[in-house]
């Protein structure tokens, strides 16, 4: 039996794996030797992942979860740690295979490899160049010690190519979180917010800021909100909010008629405000992965970005951190003339059944 064990530890972990653990059930069932362990390691404590959350996604929930939230980065990677090489030693693997890259990732690929595991990265190569963001130490770690490296692009190969990575390492299958979002497109659900504020499609905005580069600097995430009030015209400003983002708000006094702070959304809910929406304002790697192939406007604000066929493919622009940069996008959105977007190789709803190809050919 080949047993491989998948790490989860924040909730966009969870879209990145669940079409994974469907083509495993499948081979499963074709008559391949092959079963998986699913491991939250309890990163991000997120109070919309309860049962029904693992429901939607049609996938069981995880075997064990290591409740390894709070704390510093160095202490949260030290309970990762430690809690993963007791879990690895209880139920030993042929594979670990990590996605993203949350601190999750890192750690468990250093447990696994210091156990002699070997080590899959699912959206392995990306890279933002920004050593400032976590997420990018997490990378370039988790990247130095893997195996075997299921890629979402080209640029992602090009990028291990040159930090000495062999060809044969890198399988270049797609994106995961592609597969998820076209499987439940026919799910989308209406969130209540959707009748409380009476939206009509592409007659508002969906805003996501969470990066400590945006709101942790108050000034900053003043007058950048203050900006998109100023640029939006009369559309409403609609704002999932994340709760420490939501604390700093509280201070600020920010409030407009026009912006509309509701609670964290469900996958299947926010996906469906992001794809009737006028355009998506946003800080999130992922969301401008899933707004670039709904079709739909998206400005990010950052300076770089790890995924950059969304800009040069996809309906994605990178508007950058500095609040006078919006006013010529929000322009160029409101005089109809932002790009449509094209296909993205490989995001194609097929990537998990490449990944078990694969896995069938490299498993012993």
């Amino acid at each position: 039996m080949h047993n491989i064990t998948i790490i989860a530890g924040a909730r966009p972990n969870f879209m990145k794996i669940a079409p994974i653990i469907h083509a495993i059930q499948n081979a499963k069932n074709e008559g391949f030797n092959i079963d998986y362990r699913l491991v939250h390691t309890g990163q991000h404590y997120d109070t919309n992942m309860s049962g029904s959350f693992f429901e939607q996604l049609e996938i069981p929930e995880p075997h064990v979860n290591l409740e390894c939230s709070g704390g510093s980065q160095a202490e949260q990677t030290a309970n990762i740690m430690m809690s993963f090489e007791k879990e690895l030693i209880a139920n030993p693997a042929d594979l670990v295979l990590v996605v993203g890259d949350v601190t999750s990732t890192m750690a468990c690929a250093l447990v696994a490899q210091k156990l002699h595991t070997k080590v899959a990265h699912v959206e392995g190569g990306i890279r933002s160049d920004d050593w400032t963001m976590p997420e990018e130490i997490n990378r370039l770690v988790t990247d130095s010690i893997t195996n075997y490296f299921f890629t979402t692009s080209e640029t992602a190969n090009v990028n291990l190519k040159k930090s000495g990575v062999a060809e044969d390492q890198i399988f270049f299958v797609g994106n995961t979180m592609i597969d998820t979002l076209l499987k439940q497109q026919p799910n989308f659900k209406k969130p209540q917010v959707w009748n409380d504020l009476n939206l009509s499609d592409g007659h508002y905005i969906v805003m996501t800021l969470h990066r400590p580069a945006n709101v942790d600097e108050e000034s900053q995430l003043k007058d950048m909100i203050d900006e998109i009030i100023a640029h939006t015209q009369d559309l409403p400003l609609v704002f999932p909010v994340h709760p420490r983002t939501a604390k700093i708000l509280e201070r600020l006094h920010i409030n407009h008629p026009r912006l509309h702070t509701v609670e964290p959304l469900s996958y299947l809910e926010f996906n469906y405000l992001v794809e009737r929406a006028k355009a998506v304002i946003t800080d999130s790697g992922g969301i401008t992965e899933e707004a670039s192939i709904l079709r739909v406007p998206c400005l990010t604000l950052r300076d770089n970005t790890e995924r950059p066929e969304t800009i040069t493919l996809g309906t994605n622009e990178l508007v950058g951190t500095n609040p006078k940069h919006l006013k010529p996008y929000l322009d160029k959105l409101f005089s109809g003339n932002w790009k449509k977007g094209n296909d993205i190789p490989l995001w194609d709803g097929q990537t998990a059944i490449r990944i078990i190809k694969v896995l069938k050919e490299m498993l012993p």
